[in-house]
């Protein structure tokens, strides 16, 4: 079955912010199936417009960031 982007629907979605980047924690749901967490990074480039980028590794400063909206994320998926 092929990937249907009308099936895949946002729960819940917040976003951190920093100079240069944007880190976003959300819930999705594919074709009404289980809850899920997704966790993206956003690298702004030159012209200021965020692009998507491989998440990877993680600063402390990043978990410490992400952490309370993986919490406040996983209150959702109950």
């Amino acid at each position: 079955m092929a990937y249907d982007r009308e099936l895949d629907k946002c729960l819940f979605s917040k976003s951190e912010e920093k100079e240069s980047e944007r880190l976003i924690v959300g819930i999705y749901s594919y074709n009404e199936g289980k809850k899920k967490l997704q966790i993206s990074r956003e690298n702004k480039d030159n012209q200021g417009n965020f692009k998507f980028a491989k998440l990877g590794r993680l600063t402390k400063e990043e978990v410490d960031l992400l952490l309370p909206l993986i919490q406040e994320a996983a209150k959702q998926m109950d």
